[in-house]
């Protein structure tokens, strides 16, 4: 898949849209029996349009080589790629965008980094969070952690159903949904306002990874509207 470099006119450039109601993580949660690259090939192999290479940790030379070889993987299957956190490693690869947490780089610096066409989104946790992000030019907005996670330590509280509606209420950009995410929670997830749900463990650690996003993808399809 190619590159997103969008024409664009002076000052303006046109909205992001998740791909898929299905927002995939590559992440080995820290289990050395596996492995970021396979786990990628997997996804993708299950029908993946958008992966978030997730590397915490990492020592930035090897998260590199990681990188370009999850880069190959999705670019043969036109699969997006975000990169978590590191907007440096986003740009040595030529990936789709970079994901930033509160802590991370801030956007308009990632901004600079990146240029205008890459695709930023950008972790939040209440109202006013979404609304910085929204103001300062994110592609969309990561909410959560929506049911409490094991992994990843946010510092925050699960946040729920009805704290998604209130944001849905008032911020524009596509949200996707994040922390303790099933295929059983799915539904209703993106029935209180989200566009997409990030699913980490109960794809990760599923015994056949592609058939468990098939089958999660053929699920949420079917509650999706017509075009």
């Amino acid at each position: 898949m190619k590159d997103i470099n969008w024409p664009l006119a002076p000052g303006s450039r046109p909205p992001f849209s998740f791909p898929s109601p299905l927002y995939t993580i590559a992440d080995t949660l820290g289990r050395a029996e596996l492995s970021f690259v396979d786990i990628a090939e997997q996804l993708c192999s299950g029908g993946a349009k958008l992966l978030q290479l997730r590397a915490k940790g990492l020592p930035s030379r090897e998260f590199l080589d990681i990188a370009h070889k999850v880069k190959s993987i999705c670019h043969r299957v036109g699969c997006l790629l975000i990169v978590n956190d590191r907007a440096d490693i986003a740009l040595a690869v030529a990936a789709d965008g970079v994901h930033i947490g509160q802590e991370d780089l801030p956007l308009t610096a990632a901004r600079r980094v990146l240029g205008p066409n890459k695709i930023i989104g950008v972790s939040t946790h209440d109202l006013q969070q979404a609304q910085t992000a929204e103001r300062d030019g994110a592609d969309y907005i990561g909410f959560g952690p929506m049911y409490g996670t094991t992994t990843k330590a946010t510092g925050y509280a699960a946040r729920g159903l009805d704290q998604l509606r209130e944001i849905r209420a008032v911020v524009r950009l596509p949200i996707v949904a994040i922390g303790g995410i099933t295929t059983e929670r799915a539904p209703t997830t993106l029935t209180a306002g989200a566009d997409a749900v990030a699913m980490i463990s109960d794809l990760v650690l599923a015994k056949d990874i592609a058939a468990k996003v098939r089958a999660t993808l053929a699920q949420l399809s079917a509650r999706q509207p017509l075009p």
